[in-house]
């Protein structure tokens, strides 16, 4: 076990006590209003008889006996189960787990709700993906529905992908007074090598490959039930929900199908149960989660290469649980977070590999002893955090945690903080006068993360691939894809340009991307100014620019400006686009009023206000309820 007393990074203290005191009144609120909550009551001990009659209507005999004694737990399932994300249809047979094992303990299950789950890869460069930001807000919403009957002592989320753990997380928060347990299906295992799977998409791109060979590229890396092993966004999810103790220690990569994922999955129903008032030691979700949960996040994020989206993701997160987060919170702990794993686009293992090199509870034991993150939180394992330097075997069918490496089976892909790859973790602010975003470089080589010359600019992504293929880009440019925020089109992810920009960078030209949209966690080697606030369609510079205008993107400076002079800047008109081809067909017009309340990118990209911080500035009269 790490040492449990370590002394904290003072710069992790920092941004750790200024979160806290800029969210003093918010996280009031939102735990007075918790604590409220629970005090009316929180399971089916408050419904009359008619309304527990319908919550047990359909079960079994020993369910409904059960169910009618208030002293046994009942726990809430939502899941985000469905046959065509290969992440989540291992799901399918988790409730029947989850009640078998429930039932063991003398306590129940129930189904509360299933939530919708979209996958970025198959909606990715398609109209479709204008809804998956705002999926992640139908998610919450969707838990809530679920959770709304007031028949649980604790919910159990059943969830990997983009938005789809982020959602259940909003939620969970606004369900705070319920004990929290999140529960993964691990990712398949590895199929074709990253590296080769990078090659064949830049070949189709210049067209050397054909369609025939690049499905068989791609089907044999995303090939079997599981989450896909790059170190995108899903993975990312799983290892900050472990970060934040939402998981139990070393859960988050086990594959799917094994009997240790099925072990992992009836100890967590059970140790759920312990969590709740009626197993004798009651941990709410928001007494759990507090300002060194989401530091914690961050470091792990920060040191793994994590994925840019949350940037996003933590930000609406956050705010949930009644905490005020930055930006400039993430830049200052990349500063001293140091990189210690290589996973593709980072690297060319995938998670396995991390894994078996050494896995979570390495990288717990390097952060916790380097005093980078909080080892005194609370979690669902029952413990604070320095448990989670353990991890899970069996022993004659019997599931044991024992302490993980001490040192990288594979120094390769995991590193600690004595040789780290980097000293930084490779995400950064961007500001200048085109506006503020995010710069990923973890994957970026340092002769690229400067680039000045010509913009050329694109208001859809397909109008990039055309002008690629036409030999228009065959330059040094800045490729600039604007109206791509949350009010223009629901801010897609625009991961369908890398190999166009990727070719172009092997050429030997300096490239880059500046967009007001999103990149996925796949991200790789062609730095990418991103999430650009205010959006071109919210009065953002962007709109100002014109083909041929110079700009410079500094990663390592952490600027992005145009050099156009001052004065014609000042009187350049903006640009108005065209964009209702987004928001007709595939359901985009059902998201009219998700546009509509977007809130920026710097502040979540959610629909859902600022909580509690709407609420304060409205009693302080600094809003007014027309304008929230």
């Amino acid at each position: 076990m790490a040492n449990s007393n370590p002394t904290l990074n003072a710069t992790v203290a920092d941004v750790t006590d200024r979160i806290r005191q800029r969210s003093a009144e918010r996280r009031a609120l939102y735990e007075a209003r918790m604590a409220d909550q629970h005090r009316r009551g929180v399971h089916r001990g408050e419904l009359s008889c008619g309304n527990l009659a319908h919550g047990f209507a359909a079960c079994g005999v020993e369910d409904k006996n059960a169910l009618k004694l208030m002293n046994s737990a009942n726990l809430g399932i939502i899941s985000a189960y469905n046959d065509m994300l290969s992440a989540h249809q291992p799901l399918e047979t988790f409730p029947e787990t989850i009640k078998a094992a429930a039932r063991a303990m003398g306590s129940t299950a129930q189904f509360a709700g299933g939530v919708p789950a979209m996958c970025d890869g198959v909606t990715q460069g398609q109209p479709g993906m204008e809804l998956s930001l705002f999926s992640r807000d139908v998610i919450a919403m969707a838990t809530a529905v679920g959770l709304s009957h007031n028949m649980f002592d604790a919910a159990l989320y059943l969830g990997v992908c983009d938005k789809i753990v982020p959602g259940l997380f909003i939620a969970a928060a606004r369900f705070g007074h319920l004990p929290a347990m999140f529960i993964p299906a691990g990712p398949m295992p590895s199929g074709l090598p990253n590296k080769e799977k990078a090659r064949i998409r830049q070949l189709f791109a210049e067209g050397k490959a054909s369609r025939e060979e690049l499905l068989e590229a791609e089907s044999a890396s995303y090939h079997s039930p599981g989450t896909c092993t790059f170190y995108g966004t899903a993975n990312s999810n799983q290892l900050m929900m472990e970060m934040m103790g939402l998981h139990l220690p070393g859960t988050s990569f086990v594959n799917p199908g094994t009997e240790m994922r099925e072990a992992l999955t009836r100890f967590a129903t059970e140790q759920a149960i312990r969590n709740t008032e009626a197993g004798g030691d009651y941990r709410p979700f928001y007494r759990q989660i507090d300002e060194r949960a989401i530091v914690n996040a961050i470091v792990g994020l920060l040191a793994s290469g994590g994925s840019t989206n949350h940037t996003l993701h933590l930000v609406a997160m956050a705010a949930a649980a009644g905490l005020t987060l930055t930006w400039e919170d993430f830049t200052d702990l990349s500063a001293v977070t140091p990189s210690l794993m290589q996973v593709y686009p980072n690297g060319q293992a995938d998670i396995n590999h991390f894994q078996a090199a050494g896995g979570m509870s390495f990288l717990f034991r390097e952060l916790l002893t380097a005093g980078l993150i909080h080892g005194d939180i609370p979690t669902v394992f029952g413990t604070d955090l320095t448990t989670y330097t353990q991890e899970p075997f069996l022993e004659e069918g019997k599931l044991v945690w024992r302490e993980g490496p001490a040192a990288s089976l594979d120094r390769d892909v995991l590193r600690g903080v004595a040789e780290p790859f980097a000293a930084t973790g490779g995400l950064t602010v961007i500001d200048g006068n085109l506006g503020r975003g995010v710069i990923k470089v973890s994957a970026v080589a340092e002769e690229h993360r400067v680039v000045e010359a010509p913009v050329k600019i694109f208001e859809d992504q397909n109008e990039l691939k055309a002008a690629f293929e036409a030999g228009e880009l065959d330059r040094d440019v800045i490729a600039v894809v604007r109206f791509q925020g949350p009010k223009a089109n629901g801010m897609p992810e625009l991961h369908k340009l890398t190999p166009y920009l990727g070719v172009l960078q092997d050429r030997g030209h300096k490239v880059a991307l500046v967009t007001d949209g999103r990149m996925s966690g796949a991200s790789g080697k062609v730095p990418a100014a991103i999430h650009i606030s205010p959006e071109a369609l919210d009065g953002g510079p962007l709109s100002k620019l014109r083909d041929g205008d110079i700009v410079r993107l500094d990663a390592n400076a952490g600027t992005l400006e145009t050099r156009v002079e001052a004065h014609v800047w000042a009187d350049r008109e903006q640009r108005v686009a065209a964009l209702d081809h987004y928001h007709v067909g595939l359901g985009r017009e059902l998201f009219a009023g998700f546009r509509h309340l977007a809130m920026r990118g710097e502040e979540g990209a959610g629909v859902f206000g600022g909580f509690e911080a709407d609420d304060l500035a409205r009693q302080a009269g600094q809003i007014h309820d027309e304008d929230a």
